[in-house]
């Protein structure tokens, strides 16, 4: 049988070869796959282009770009490990790379949270992955490599048997999704923020053994990818990129608020096609979501749906009897969203504020007294920072509960009021986190040969906190909820004590 090489272009990694091979002519076959295809329809950062209108990138590109990253962690591994190196496992995670997001729905993220809403398995991207990893076109295209092949791929991205150093690849914090997504999403939306050092993270990164366990309980060691003695401070940066990638991408205030329309459209569109009342939707009974919504089991039918179809949609649902159909179709359709509050920025603002005050004018220190004085300003600035926490978060809680509580009271057909509630960990201490793969794992002391957790070893890591969001976002013009949302805010600042 012959092969022939092939290539894409990509914007973020140039040319990405398939070389004329028996294993990327499996990969390049995978991608042929109408299943693959449809990711051309399925954008990487949903309706982030609301935003940023250059993030129109596709969850194709992204995969390619991964299965791309991914070969050139498996170089270090395969140097690392030399003779003792296993082609057929380094297969199956390339494999896994390249299919890792097959199983994404329209808008990606977004529709993910329609589903959690109304428990569909089927809206849940790694279910739909692992169904068409192990059956369908996908997997006679990775069998062709093997009996079995497919679903060993499949079993690698659901972490199913004992961690390794080829499952890194794809899944640990210097996994190649994590790699690619970062760089790519920051280049097309234009972001200066979240940028990383890549190149000089890769070139410092090795294969080491780390301790592993279950509980306390020492089982033996793992290895996986550490960084050298030089990348502290791009493993700083790439954490911190990380942490401006959420702040001003991923939950930028904007793109969330078009995520919560887009869920209360599509809960009401579901619960009317079930209910028999697809006439009120403004779509016919065949149409591809009422379809889904109808069988939502049906695999076939989950794969009918990408970001043109739901865009198409939105143009006839504008149309619908069902008021809120039409308008949050319409409002989707022009960007016409929910004006927005941001409870923790204001409740923050309003006590960092009231303590700043109460703390009145900082005295000045005689050159006697100085190293004392700096001394005694850290410990002021860290029970500032105790206060403030403690303060923001008592405020912020109080503010959700009293806003939930009022929205189901005064429950309507089209919401007064819509809630965004979430928080990211950047970074889990070893503790915390679900194993060493979870880790960033870097050598230290005098012989530079120890691996160690980078947050024992730095305190920029310490300092990253989980970023945490609390939201309301209301219609324009609505002066009883405005006024509700700020006579809770300034009651609930004053009894924290700010004035």
């Amino acid at each position: 049988m012959s092969f022939r090489l092939q290539r894409i272009r990509d914007p973020l990694h140039n040319l990405i070869e398939f070389p004329a091979d028996e294993f990327h002519d499996a990969m390049w076959r995978v991608i042929q796959s109408h299943q693959y295809q449809r990711l051309r329809r399925v954008k990487q950062l949903g309706f982030s282009e609301l935003v940023y209108p250059g993030a129109t990138h596709t969850r194709f590109a992204h995969s390619i770009g991964v299965f791309h990253t991914a070969r050139i962690l498996m170089k270090i591994i395969e140097k690392h490990l030399g003779s003792e190196f296993k082609h057929s496992k380094a297969q199956i995670a390339l494999a896994a790379a390249l299919v890792h997001d097959l199983g994404h729905g329209p808008y990606s993220h977004a529709f993910e949270e329609v589903g959690k809403k109304l428990k569909l398995p089927m809206a849940d991207h790694e279910k739909v992955t692992d169904s068409l990893v192990r059956e369908g076109e996908v997997a006679t295209a990775l069998n062709g490599l093997g009996g079995g092949f497919a679903s060993d791929v499949a079993d690698l991205i659901k972490k199913a048997g004992p961690a390794s150093i080829y499952r890194a690849v794809v899944s640990s914090q210097f996994d190649a999704d994590r790699l690619d997504y970062m760089r790519r999403d920051r280049l097309m939306t234009g972001t200066q923020h979240g940028a990383i050092d890549c190149e000089w993270l890769i070139s410092n990164l090795e294969v080491g053994s780390v301790p592993h366990g279950v509980d306390s309980e020492r089982v033996g060691d793992l290895e996986t990818f550490v960084l050298g003695p030089k990348a502290l401070y791009a493993a700083e940066t790439y954490l911190l990129g990380l942490f401006q990638l959420y702040a001003t991408v991923y939950l930028h205030k904007a793109t969330r608020g078009v995520e919560k329309l887009f869920t209360e459209l599509m809960v009401r569109v579901f619960k009317l096609a079930r209910d028999g009342s697809t006439e009120k939707t403004g779509l016919s009974d065949h149409h591809p979501l009422i379809r889904f919504a109808i069988s939502p089991d049906n695999l076939e039918r989950v794969l009918a749906l990408d970001d043109s179809v739901i865009g198409g949609a939105l143009f006839m649902m504008t149309e619908a009897e069902d008021r809120l159909v039409s308008e949050f179709s319409s409002r989707l359709r022009d960007r016409k969203l929910y004006k927005c509050v941001d409870i923790r920025e204001v409740i923050s603002e309003r006590v960092r504020s009231s303590i700043l005050k109460k703390q009145g004018p900082k005295k000045t220190s005689s050159s006697k007294t100085a190293a004392p004085a700096k001394a005694q300003d850290r410990l002021d600035l860290d029970a500032v920072q105790k206060e403030l926490v403690e303060k923001v978060e008592k405020a912020s809680n109080e503010i959700e509960t009293k806003l939930r509580t009022w929205a189901a009271e005064h429950e309507v057909d089209v919401p007064t009021i819509l809630l965004d509630k979430t928080e990211r960990s950047m970074y889990k201490s070893f503790e915390e986190s679900k194993g060493p793969l979870e880790q960033i794992m870097i050598k230290t002391g005098p012989d530079n040969t120890k691996p160690v957790d980078v947050a024992t070893v730095s305190q920029v890591v310490k300092a990253i906190s989980p970023l945490k969001v609390l939201r309301v976002y209301f219609r324009e013009g609505d002066e009883k909820a405005k006024k509700l949302i700020d006579q809770t805010l300034q009651k609930e600042a004053r009894n924290v004590g700010c004035n």
